[in-house]
């Protein structure tokens, strides 16, 4: 008996470890971290938040719209970039993002992910896609309802659409990894939203193909033929650089947890 235990017991030391950072062969792994980051960051002051913030558009393009001798097209082009391109989606992106793994490395609960043989893009992956879920109707129809209450017509509307979309992955993206790297992520995200979006990006060419708002407001540009300053690059380019931004950041996260011990 002794003798078969000892085997047993050597067997089970032969048997490899998952290595950190190693590729998941779990089953389900994705939808199951997925699920979890969901169910976190939804809760009751986030959501109201948000849903104020998006109330506060909706006031705004229905005040346009109900303004005469203005140009519906341009007044609610200008509003959509300037409130919803511009803080709405930012900032809510922000809210959202930074903390689906900013607030797991805070309470100490990442370990219980992270000692799981999860391959960590996997675990970046999902919690970028959870941002977004909750990001893309937040933003998505408010703005859009805004855009039709200023009665700036379908190009407008269907611009709106799709600039908030490509702006939610693009800043999901990104925010995702700021959240793991940076504690306070939204004091540095607000910082970069204010100091770099607003501002430097407004001070030269150069600066603002740096800024995700340039892209944002090229799509609106693009679908209304409303020209405004730093928003002139096709609409592909303004489409296709923040989604490619997003996935860049999420292989940037995805590294970094491979490579930081989280205790």
């Amino acid at each position: 008996m002794t003798a078969v235990l000892r085997a047993r017991s050597r067997a089970r030391s032969r048997r490899p470890v998952p290595s950190r950072g190693r590729t998941s062969r779990t089953p389900g792994a994705f939808a199951a971290v997925y699920r979890l980051m969901l169910r976190n960051q939804a809760t009751p002051g986030r959501v109201i938040g948000v849903l104020a913030l998006g109330a506060g558009g909706m006031l705004l393009g229905l005040a346009v719209g109900l303004h005469d001798g203005i140009d519906p097209v341009k007044d609610g082009a200008t509003l959509v970039n300037d409130y919803g391109l511009s803080v709405l989606v930012p900032v809510v992106a922000l809210v959202f993002s930074s903390s689906t793994l900013g607030d797991l490395v805070d309470d100490k609960t990442l370990v219980y992910i992270w000692l799981r043989p999860v391959n960590r893009l996997t675990v970046a992956a999902a919690a970028a896609g959870a941002a977004v879920t909750i990001c893309l109707p937040a933003v998505t129809v408010p703005l859009v309802i805004s855009a039709g209450l200023t009665g700036g017509g379908l190009a407008l509307i269907g611009g709106t659409a799709v600039a908030a979309g490509v702006g939610v992955i693009g800043y999901c993206g990104m925010f995702t990894a700021l959240g793991l790297r940076f504690k306070r992520a939204l004091v540095w995200g607000l910082a970069y939203i204010v100091l770099w979006e607003w501002y430097v990006s407004s001070a030269s060419r150069t600066a603002s193909r740096l800024a995700l708002r340039a892209y944002t407001h090229s799509v609106i540009s693009e679908y209304t033929s409303v020209r405004f300053e730093r928003a002139d690059l096709g609409l592909a380019a303004a489409v296709i650089v923040p989604v490619l931004v997003g996935a860049v950041f999420v292989l940037l996260t995805g590294r970094r947890l491979a490579k930081t011990p989280v205790d």
